[in-house]
């Protein structure tokens, strides 16, 4: 090339011109300004906008500076937004620092009523409100305790009921461990506060009563009944004692009067309660509810982290969502809260969107039906994906699972368990592996980085709805240094198990529970 004359672009007419293909990393501080002196970088830039060939690089100098640069920058955007649609920036240090303190357990929050629905404040309830000194021994009892709950349900499911000391059977309608992460909220019991467990796989709401034989040790004082006018015992020949063999799985037992009503209900780790069925007004999110029926505990062991009780959210007759149709239309949502200091969520009975922030709309799968599985909520799960890749796993074919508010960690049936691992290690490769951890065999050392890009992890149902896990929901931290962070997720023993959708991974989602029309929505949204 002789020095006076002008570089030319030069084109291969042999075939179509085919516009290059950007590259997957290209990200909006790659730009091509720099490179566009270069007669190669010429020939790309052509091609990619489709300019004529031949033409002098001095003349189309310009032209590309001014026209294609915006271009680039634009679909650099583009590309990386594609990119990071299927990722999520997950702050280590933030995660951290929260995962330090743990929320104060408290008998007060924000109640109030809003057309026909009721809005309570709901937080986590931890055995301890202060730093946990052996945070190891923490994550361990928490896992462990974890692991008892679901063999309970997986038997309860199976309705393989094991037997006490006694040879009588135990339901297993609950199974609540020590320090697992439960989340309460405060009603008024005749008047009086309440701090009690919230639980989607029990039906019986039960309080601790005076005069009481033997209870735990609680934060609230203890519902006296004798000192209320507005409670009445059930009697036995009632529809509410009758319920009990459904709500509980022992029948109720009459007094030698005939004018009360008995009954027990036990949980997976050996906690119970049992007492007498009552009537009273609860106050709950601002409304009133006159003669609800509960389980007066007398006769009350386990922990139960300093609660007065706890409240069912199950499916049958004695449950507060069926009690409350009439007043809520048998629907209720809640939006569970992360584990940072001071974030609470929201328990909403009724169906009013005007309560709720969620930032996606709501989609709806359909509740499965299982009458001998009445207080249950199951789902029918057919398909998963990975940073936008979808997962291919038989257990797709039979894909009901269980969602369930007092599990922590979601398990799922073998197969689909390993497609998704295999698939979140393939993306998440360029982070050094860890040791596993109890039932986390997918841990990693994040202990040197501030920010990590984590794929997405995505949930479809029958029907089109999805949820789409936050990003707080999808590692937990074992150790506090960050060195052994594991995929909070597990595999169930056996194919032929029920899955189930832990509280860990619906973290920062509005789930409605609508019990008439039968089914189950999910929205993303930012609890607090």
């Amino acid at each position: 090339m002789h020095p006076s004359s002008q570089p030319v672009l030069l084109c291969s007419h042999a075939e179509p011109r085919k516009r290059p293909r950007i590259p997957s990393n290209l990200s909006t501080s790659f730009l091509l300004l720099p490179s566009l002196r270069h007669p190669a970088s010429f020939r790309l830039a052509s091609a990619m906008v489709g300019l004529p060939c031949h033409v002098p690089a001095s003349k189309l100098s310009l032209l590309l500076h001014r026209v294609l640069l915006p271009v680039i920058v634009v679909a650099a955007a583009a590309v990386d937004g594609v990119c990071c649609s299927h990722q999520n920036m997950l702050s280590v240090h933030e995660l951290q620092r929260g995962d330090k303190l743990l929320p104060r357990s408290t008998s007060s929050g924000r109640t109030r009523s809003h057309a026909g629905a009721a809005l309570l404040a709901m937080r986590q309830q931890h055995q301890v409100s202060r730093l946990i000194s052996n945070h190891d021994d923490y994550v361990s009892k928490l896992l462990i305790a974890d692991e008892a709950r679901v063999s309970s349900l997986q038997s309860r499911i199976s309705n393989k009921l094991p037997q006490d000391s006694s040879g009588a059977q135990v339901p297993l309608v609950s199974g609540i461990k020590l320090q697992t992460l439960n989340y309460v909220v405060t009603i008024g019991v005749g008047g009086k506060n309440m701090t009690v467990i919230v639980d989607t796989g029990s039906d019986l709401t039960w309080v601790q009563c005076k005069p009481c034989f033997y209870c735990y040790s609680q934060q609230d004082p203890l519902f006296e009944p004798s000192a209320s006018p507005s409670y009445q015992y059930v009697p036995c020949n009632s529809t509410a004692c009758y319920s009990l063999q459904a709500a509980t799985g022992n029948a109720g037992v009459c007094g030698a009067d005939q004018s009360t009503c008995s009954y027990a209900i036990g949980y997976g780790d050996g906690s119970y309660s049992r007492g007498l069925l009552g009537r009273e007004r609860i106050d709950v999110g601002g409304a009133s509810i006159d003669g609800f029926t509960f389980g007066c505990g007398l006769r009350n062991h386990g922990l139960f982290g300093g609660t007065a009780g706890l409240m069912g959210l199950g499916r049958t007759q004695l449950s507060l969502v069926s009690q409350t149709t009439a007043r809520f239309g048998g629907v209720f949502s809640y939006c569970l809260p992360t584990r940072m200091l001071g974030s609470s969520g929201s328990l909403v009975l009724g169906d009013d969107p005007a309560v709720y922030k969620n930032s996606t709309p709501i989609s709806y799968t359909r509740m499965l039906s299982d009458p001998q599985q009445a207080p249950f909520y199951f789902l029918n799960l057919t398909d998963m994906s990975v940073g936008g890749v979808a997962l291919e796993a038989a257990g797709f074919s039979n894909g009901r699972i269980l969602i369930d508010s007092g599990t922590v960690i979601t398990r799922l049936v073998p197969s689909v368990y390993q497609a998704l691992k295999a698939e979140f290690v393939r993306q998440f490769s360029g982070y050094p592996p860890a040791p596993s951890f109890s039932i986390l065999d997918t841990c990693f050392d994040l202990s040197a980085y501030e920010e990590v890009k984590v794929p997405r992890l995505r949930l479809g149902f029958e029907g089109g709805a999805e949820m789409t896990i936050d990003v707080t929901g999808i590692f937990y931290f074992v150790k506090r240094d960050a060195s052994q962070v594991c995929l909070a997720m597990a595999s169930l023993q056996y194919e032929d198990q029920t899955g189930i959708i832990g509280n860990y991974q619906q973290k920062n989602q509005r789930v409605v529970y609508d019990t008439v029309a039968s089914r189950i929505g999910f929205a993303e949204e930012a609890c607090g």
